[in-house]
Formats: C-alpha cells, structure tokens, sequence
C-alpha cells in the first residue's frame, strides 16, 4: 500500500493542475467575450466540423451538384488514391452521416453516394 501513496500524490497534482488550466481557460474565454466584435455565428458548433480536414470536404461537397463516392472525392481533396486513403476518407463521411451533415445512399462501399444533407429548420 506504500507504493500508492505516490501515485495517489502525483494524480491530485495532475489534477489540481488540470483544474486550474480549465479556470484560466474559462477567464480567457471571458475575457475575448468581453472584448466585444460580432461574434462567428456561421462557424461549426461541432468541432470535429470545424476540423481544416473536414472543412475541406464540405467545401468539396459544396463545389459539386452530384453525389459523390469517397474514391471519387480523394482527387479533389489532394488525397492519396489508395485504398487506405479512401477508407479514411470513407470514415470521416461517414462522421459527417452521424452528425446529419451528409447523407448517403446505400452502404456498401462501392455503391455508397454521399451527398450533402438537407438543411434542417429550427422551431
């Protein structure tokens, strides 16, 4: 039980520091708040959207009027034409499906179409 007493130290140091990171973070979010100018309202809530990789693929989706396969969308994105870059792509459409930003026809890979998904209303 010795030897935990270390550890049991370092982890609430790990922590308190953790902590104290998360409350300068929280006033210096305040503060750029505070500075005041319009606020980014056209910028993804979903970070994962707000990734350069991401937006990429949107603006490929946007560029385009049909739907597209992920081999199809690597070429334009600069990306590799092997299997291993279309499957990453493939995974990340398949991100953009989960978050109702893309949609997609059927899901076997070769047939699979990815298109941008209708917008939604809000009430």
């Amino acid at each position: 039980m010795s030897g935990s007493a270390p550890q049991i130290a370092s982890l609430d140091e790990q922590l308190t520091a953790a902590e104290t990171e998360v409350a300068e973070l929280a006033i210096t979010r305040k503060t750029l708040l505070s500075l005041g100018g319009p606020l980014d309202t056209t910028a993804p809530a979903d970070p994962t959207v707000a990734n350069p990789a991401y937006q990429q693929i949107l603006a490929a989706f946007h560029a385009g009027t049909a739907p597209m396969r992920a081999k199809d969308i690597c070429p334009a994105l600069g990306a590799g034409a092997t299997a291993k870059d279309t499957e990453n792509l493939r995974a990340k459409l398949k991100r953009l499906v989960a978050r109702q930003i893309l949609t997609e026809t059927e899901p076997e890979p070769e047939a699979e179409l990815f298109t941008l998904a209708p917008p939604t209303t809000s009430a």
